[in-house]
């Protein structure tokens, strides 16, 4: 045994070192900096953050260099380091109102108060490979964007004046905190929010498709969806109020569905929200319409089974870091486990054998 342990922790090092090679890559080839990284593979450091509950681009950029680009593996990297930060407090409910758009788009009003900002987007690029970003040099920037400082109402705030969309009070109550206390079912919609907000993009996409085709009563049309800037605050007991502390990025949708009504509540609009650090508006629709369709049983909807509309399934499996632990765990050492699965198939099969047998005789 005492070799055997050797061995293994002799190999293991082993692995790491050629992990540490083989992530490097060739060295005549420049090594990649944390800076172009967070500036040039943006969308991928704003997932690693939103999915590792952390918001800092320079550690997410550290964690998918370190990951050699497996932003799974990166989101676990962010996340264990997170358990290891002190909690010094809270920062108030950021205002996502007073948020300073570089996109805010409705596509349920063309006309909207503070106007509709296109913004940095590939909705409307061909999705042809551009060979001139392999040429050598820089492509030339656009000019730069002044930021666009207009009021910019909320859109569903136009339905709700006229009682067309369901009401939602704003609750004094704090929200539990999903990662200092494990998840219980049934789960309230801050809890439910805050899952959804830090799950596997490309499950609640997979979720919130299944939705559009008919698994589950939803219509969404995209009420308002914004990108930019908000400010933090953090009360300090010492002064008495709350002062800034930083600025950070976030993307919000909401959206407006149909809803025929129920027994408790009459037609009207409903809607589904999605709050994402980051330019990360892919997951913020998906959360959205995977939010809305939760939602069936506090409107008095009937529940058509639909897999977006079972609580427990999509909480359970959206953390792809629950996942990955449980479904890569597979592939370590199993002998025990597998010996005693052996003897067992080896047993059930003479057993059938020599019934088959006696049935022949």
């Amino acid at each position: 045994m005492y070799v055997a342990v050797k061995g293994g922790e002799r190999a293991i090092d082993n692995a790491h070192a050629w992990l540490a090679e083989e992530r490097r890559g060739n060295p005549e080839i420049a090594e990649l900096s944390l800076a172009q990284i967070r500036e040039q593979l943006a969308l991928a450091v704003n997932r690693v953050m939103a999915e590792g509950s952390l918001y800092d681009p320079d550690l997410a950029a550290l964690a998918i260099k370190q990951a050699r680009g497996d932003l799974i593996e990166a989101i676990f990297l962010i996340r264990a380091y997170r358990t290891t930060l002190p909690r010094i407090g809270q920062s108030e409910p950021v205002e996502t109102g007073a948020m300073v758009c570089d996109r805010r788009i409705s596509a349920t009003f063309k006309d909207v108060p503070g106007g509709q900002v296109l913004g940095p987007t590939f909705d409307y690029t061909h999705r042809l490979l551009d060979f001139k970003l392999a040429a050598e040099g820089e492509v030339p920037a656009a000019e730069a964007a002044t930021p666009d400082l207009a009021d910019k109402p909320r859109v569903t705030g136009f339905l709700n004046r006229d009682g067309l969309i369901q009401d939602e009070p704003a609750s004094d109550t704090a929200p539990p905190d999903m990662t200092r206390q494990p998840m219980e079912y049934p789960a309230g919609r801050a809890l439910r929010l805050q899952a959804l907000s830090r799950g596997d993009e490309g499950f609640l996409l997979g979720m919130a498709y299944s939705t559009q085709r008919g698994y589950g009563r939803n219509h969404p049309f995209v009420g308002e969806l914004r990108i930019g800037t908000v400010e933090v605050e953090m009360e300090i007991p010492e002064l008495g109020f709350a002062i800034g502390i930083g600025e950070i990025t976030l993307t919000e949708c909401e959206t407006v569905n149909q809803f025929a009504g129920s027994k408790t509540e009459p037609p009207q609009f409903t809607r589904g929200y999605g709050l994402v650090f980051g330019q990360t508006e892919r997951k913020a629709i998906s959360m959205a319409l995977v939010d809305r369709a939760l939602r069936w049983e506090e409107l008095g909807e009937d529940d058509v089974g639909a897999p977006a509309q079972d609580e427990e399934f999509v909480l359970a499996h959206s953390d792809n870091i629950q996942g990955t632990g449980f479904l890569e765990h597979i592939k370590l050492p199993h002998y025990v486990d597998f010996q005693s699965e052996l003897e067992l198939v080896r047993r059930m099969r003479a057993e059938a054998l020599g019934a088959r047998q006696e049935a022949a005789e």
